[in-house]
């Protein structure tokens, strides 16, 4: 039913239906020229030879354009002949090639994600491995010094000279890594240009004269009077006691970081400082407040704090290291103390402070092996980082209690009553619940809703399963159950 032709064009009905709605394919003359298509199509009978048969095919394996689109329902009706036929199958081609093309990277990445997931897997397990064995050595080698100091004090009192000596053994650091540099590392450089590459912990022009006074003094002080306090309260304590009070630095760097640092505040570390403190108060009690007690615990506290401090100024001035930066700043730190801090040693020997009858007399034996194991502490501290994770090396450093407390008793030199036992123990909770992340409370929420989620889902897998066999059973008895919800 035709109208007379508008201005604008459009002649039918069907012209403005088609302009109103918008028609992607619509232009003036639409319906017009869809007739003369319409009428233009004639069926061949199977077999023969349709003259717009190959025009017709060409224009299906053609990018599309206006006029085209308006006439692909008739090329699909006229695929029903031997031309239409053989259309099908080139447009086949064509898709099962593209599909080809897209499933080569989909088949590639699945074959690269098993290799991925053994190699994250072993590294995890030897990562693990690294971390299990150098907890066993970081925590006997500071069992070992300890003890060593203990069998030394039996002849020879003398903490600061014991102290300086070991802190000498610091400048073998950088050259210990450095050796494992050349051992491991595929582009080996000269020792010059790897002590410059390392100084860089010092600023971007390297280890000046006014940098090594201006930034080693201040930690050479506070290495010191950190293992100064701590051979101090040997003498008074016993070493299961010194060793757990030395666990409380890690509350008081959680405290001066947050005071000084404004890191971030932590419930949960804030208890562990609590527990801390009343782990020291319990360990004065446990000898009903004794005076050596009492200045032993102030000695092993001293040195805890010293060691926060320490690390807390290391992050503020310095930030982070890595391990030949640090194996640089320890040896400098051992450079330091045999320029500027030998003189203390000989006024004290003079003074008669600190007296020897000669260097033959000393116990030369005893002072290698603690100073060593020191170094070796140190070294492992450091190595530790790189080769396993950070947490196991504080675990190691706990576990130095436990150590230390199996050889006490098997010397006969504590006698663990029921106070000192619980203010060991309070001690090492408040330490492990310092090395909890700071994130802690998202993953314990992650962790359990996982587990309630398992147990949501097991209910349903036994409820189909059960289903499933009822069905079965139904259906070879000839009838059909519905299980009920």
């Amino acid at each position: 039913m035709d109208v007379k032709a508008a201005p604008n064009g459009v002649a039918t009905i069907e012209d403005r239906i088609l302009r109103i709605t918008g028609y992607y394919g619509y232009y003036p003359g639409y319906s017009s020229q869809k007739s003369t298509s319409r009428s233009s199509v004639t069926r061949c009978k199977p077999g023969s030879n349709c003259p717009g048969s190959h025009s017709s095919i060409s224009r299906q394996l053609s990018p599309l354009s206006v006029t085209e689109d308006s006439s692909a329902p008739i090329l699909e009706l006229q695929s029903r002949g031997s031309s239409g036929v053989c259309g099908h199958r080139v447009e086949r081609q064509s898709r099962t090639g593209d599909d080809g093309t897209q499933t080569h990277p989909e088949s590639s990445s699945l074959e690269s994600r098993p290799k991925a997931r053994c190699l994250s897997c072993a590294s995890v397990v030897l990562k693990t491995i690294w971390g299990l064995l150098i907890i066993l050595s970081v925590s006997s080698s500071w069992v070992g010094t300890t003890q060593i100091v203990k069998i030394t004090y039996k002849n020879f009192y003398c903490p600061f000279f014991m102290t300086w000596f070991s802190t000498n053994w610091n400048i073998m650091f950088f050259p210990v890594y450095y050796s494992g540099h050349l051992a491991t590392a595929q582009e080996k450089q000269s020792p010059m240009k790897k002590f410059r590459e390392c100084s860089r912990i010092f600023g971007e022009d390297g280890l000046t004269l006014k940098l090594f006074l201006k930034r080693t003094a201040p930690f050479s002080i506070l290495w010191t009077l950190t293992n100064y306090l701590y051979l101090l309260a040997l003498k008074k304590l016993t070493a299961t006691d010194v060793s757990a009070l030395f666990c409380c630095n890690k509350a008081f760097v959680f405290l001066l970081s947050w005071i000084v640092l404004k890191d971030r505040f932590m419930g949960v570390r804030i208890v562990a400082a609590i527990m801390a403190i009343a782990g020291i108060v319990m360990m004065a009690y446990a000898d009903n407040f004794h005076a050596d007690s009492i200045i032993g615990v102030a000695f092993a506290v001293g040195s805890a704090s010293t060691s926060a401090l320490y690390k807390v100024l290391f992050k503020m001035f310095l930030g982070s290291a890595n391990f030949g930066e640090a194996a640089h700043f320890v040896s400098t730190l051992g450079f330091f103390n045999l320029i500027f801090i030998s003189f203390t040693p000989i006024i004290l020997y003079f003074t008669k402070v600190e007296h020897w009858s000669s260097f033959a007399a000393l116990p030369w034996g005893c002072l290698c092996g603690m100073a060593g194991l020191w170094l070796a502490f140190n070294i492992l501290v450091n190595v530790g980082v790189v080769l396993t994770y950070p947490i196991l090396i504080s675990i190691g450093t706990v576990l130095s209690v436990p150590g230390n407390a199996a050889v006490d008793l098997l010397k006969q030199e504590v006698i663990f009553n029921v106070v000192r036992l619980a203010a060991t123990v309070i001690i090492c909770i408040g330490f492990l619940l310092m090395l909890l992340p700071e994130e802690w409370d998202e993953i314990t929420l992650r962790f359990i809703n996982s587990l309630k989620e398992k147990k949501s889902e097991e209910p349903l897998e036994d409820l189909t399963d059960v289903s499933v066999h009822r069905r079965g059973r139904s259906r070879a008895n000839g009838t059909v159950s519905i299980p009920l919800a």
